[in-house]
């Protein structure tokens, strides 16, 4: 298949975010437009924010952020009173180029007051179904993130130790990196999921991965499954082995969200790497009363991959980063 020219996939980005519009006006979702510029961030250990410094009131440089999502803008929209909301959203993230990153991408992202997130799974499934029904089979699967271990990888994740998922990396041919024992074991579990178990997911239909452990629940709230594990009220979705979604029942606790930051920052530093300021109007809207609700972030960008079996995001975007 030959590649499609810009003028081409212009017209098939419209077409697609046309498809979208339709599917959130016909259920009373809002688009809204937030600032890609920030002060304070959505922090996350693994995520790096693209550094600008820009002239304000004296003059004088002040350091700003582009920000890795609409997440926080979003949010203080929602404890605002805006009821349910949506964005196509340029999100930046530094030192992410390939054929599935790039720095600046496109982001779906919606807030459902009112929902968990299995209420918001299932309206996931129903946009994708409605946006790009020729790749969507339903219904989707659903599988937890244990299952998952357990069946490509012969590990449990919830009682492992770094030596076994060292063992299972190198059995399962994976290559182990020097600083493989220098990391927590969440680390190690992203590198067998990333290297071995990701790409098995999806292949068949779309596939909703749930029960995260509760040490990367990020933003989403905590709950005991019926294994008696901690786990994040989290799932993501993928379809041919590519991740497309991620998405919470969002945290409300501005204490516990604040104290998850931290650790975010405590981590990066441990690793060599700066802490990154803080949302403080996010967290003073958790805390001013933010409603109960599930968001999702959902990468528009791979989805127009996933709908024009398109394997390079710089082909699917519209002026490539260079």
């Amino acid at each position: 298949m030959a590649a499609p020219t810009t003028v081409e996939m212009l017209r098939r980005r419209a077409e697609l975010r046309e498809r979208t519009r339709a599917f959130f006006a016909a259920r009373g979702v809002m688009e809204v437009d937030t600032p890609v510029l920030g002060d304070g961030l959505v922090v996350e250990a693994h995520l790096d924010p693209v550094p600008c410094d820009v002239r304000v009131v004296d003059g004088q440089p002040r350091r700003r952020h582009l920000l890795t999502s609409p997440e926080g803008p979003m949010k203080r929209l929602l404890a605002a009173g805006s009821g349910p909301i949506y964005q196509f959203a340029h999100a930046f993230r530094d030192g992410e180029l390939g054929r599935r990153h790039a720095v600046e991408f496109t982001l779906l992202e919606w807030y459902r007051p009112g929902f968990d997130d299995d209420a918001l799974m299932r309206e996931v499934e129903a946009l994708v179904q409605h946006v790009v029904p020729d790749v969507a089979r339903s219904p989707f699967d659903r599988r937890s993130y244990r299952e998952l271990f357990v069946e490509h990888a012969s590990v449990d994740p919830f009682a492992t130790t770094l030596a076994e998922l060292r063992a299972a990396c190198e059995r399962l041919g994976v290559p182990v990196p020097e600083t493989f024992d220098d990391g927590t074991l969440d680390d190690a579990l992203d590198l067998l999921l990333v290297a071995h178990v990701e790409p098995r997911l999806g292949r068949d239909r779309p596939l909703f991965v749930t029960d995260y452990p509760a040490s990367q629940a990020a933003l989403a709230r905590l709950r005991t499954n019926a294994d008696g594990n901690r786990t994040a009220a989290r799932f993501e979705l993928y379809l041919r082995g590519v991740e497309l979604a991620n998405g919470y029942h969002e945290l409300t606790d501005a204490d516990e969200q604040r104290r998850r930051f931290e650790q975010a920052n405590a981590t990066r530093v441990a690793d060599g790497r700066a802490p990154l300021p803080i949302d403080e109007p996010l967290l003073r809207a958790l805390a001013a009363g933010m409603p109960d609700c599930a968001g999702v972030a959902l990468g528009f960008d791979r989805l127009l991959m996933a709908a024009d079996g398109i394997d390079d995001i710089r082909v699917v975007r519209p002026t490539p980063f260079a």
